[in-house]
């Protein structure tokens, strides 16, 4: 019988796609396993487009005994890789020989599982995720995602940005987050759309639908600027990005969804140090500022996405 592992990462988006490389290296290290994930609704979507995961358990916000999952099936591993009691909880519901845990472990989350103190050499929260899989014997030598977007997607996002005027080089840009003190200035934002129009390259705004008003005031401040926020799907979103040359964004999902793709990710930072949570393998894009993103100017991060597309 194959092996079966269980993965406990129900938000959000951002963490959800870092913590994608635990899957494949679980694949790695186990032929024919079959990898189940706990992932709330809302960022679930995500794991469609990812070959390595093959079944999701839905687990809904609120901390309820009626949202907890209950598995018949045993597994050999149950992996708590957000180390929150609502994760953890998840475990301890698993029927698993192993019960393991990322080293951040907060709210009790130690009381489930066993801590996995992360390799020196692991600075980055994608490395140290990896790490938790190779306790379970996953094989990783490097990370990988294994984010692949969905064909009708690509086609329905292709068809949106010929609606808006988009050329074939265009660049993605997440000015919001959710915190406020991760979101680029709106005058920063029109600034950089307005030199990439100069360049002959299109800008297209990205969001969730409560950042629509930030949208609206980018959009007020330039017109070289397509509108898509609120628009797009957590797929919809996978689909758009790959077809992007670059993508500009904080310490959000959007910008780890670039990394995954292998999409060239220039990072905006302040508050987070991008060499523990910056796109994943672009540390070299990133741009930080510990004063605050309005220190970020838009002419080096020009400077950047035009580096990055020669």
């Amino acid at each position: 019988m194959a092996s079966r592992f269980l993965i406990s990462r129900l938000s959000a988006l951002g963490d959800v796609v870092c913590t994608l490389p635990v899957a494949t290296a679980l694949k790695r290290g186990h032929p024919g396993c079959e990898v189940v994930w706990a992932c709330d609704p809302r960022f679930s979507s995500i794991l469609e487009c990812c070959p390595s995961v093959d079944r999701t358990v839905l687990v809904r916000p609120g901390f309820r005994p009626s949202s907890w999952p209950a598995f018949d099936e045993p597994f050999e591993a149950a992996l708590d890789m957000q180390g929150l009691l609502k994760s953890a909880v998840v475990v301890w519901r698993a029927k698993a020989e192993k019960k393991l845990g990322y080293h951040w472990q907060r709210e009790g989350a130690f009381l489930f599982s066993s801590r996995v103190v992360p390799d020196p050499t692991s600075l980055h929260v994608v490395d140290q995720y990896v790490d938790v899989a190779r306790a379970a014997g996953g094989l990783a030598d490097r990370a990988e995602f294994n984010l692949v977007p969905k064909p009708e997607d690509c086609q329905a996002m292709a068809a949106k940005l010929a609606e808006r005027g988009v050329g074939a080089r265009f660049v993605v840009l997440n000015p919001g987050a959710a915190w406020a003190t991760k979101r680029w200035p709106s005058e920063h934002c029109a600034r950089l759309a307005d030199m990439l129009h100069a360049e002959g390259i299109d800008t297209v705004l990205i969001g969730s639908k409560v950042e629509k008003p930030l949208g609206d005031s980018i959009r007020a401040l330039t017109g070289h600027a397509a509108d898509m926020v609120g628009e797009t799907n957590v797929r919809q979103l996978v689909a758009l990005i790959s077809l992007a040359s670059a993508h500009v964004g904080g310490d959000t999902g959007s910008t780890h969804i670039a990394a995954a793709l292998g999409v060239p990710a220039i990072g905006l930072y302040s508050i987070t140090r991008p060499e523990r949570s910056g796109p994943y393998g672009q540390i070299d894009r990133c741009h930080y500022d510990p004063q605050g993103l309005r220190h970020i100017r838009p002419e080096p991060v020009f400077r950047t996405v035009l580096e990055a597309l020669r």
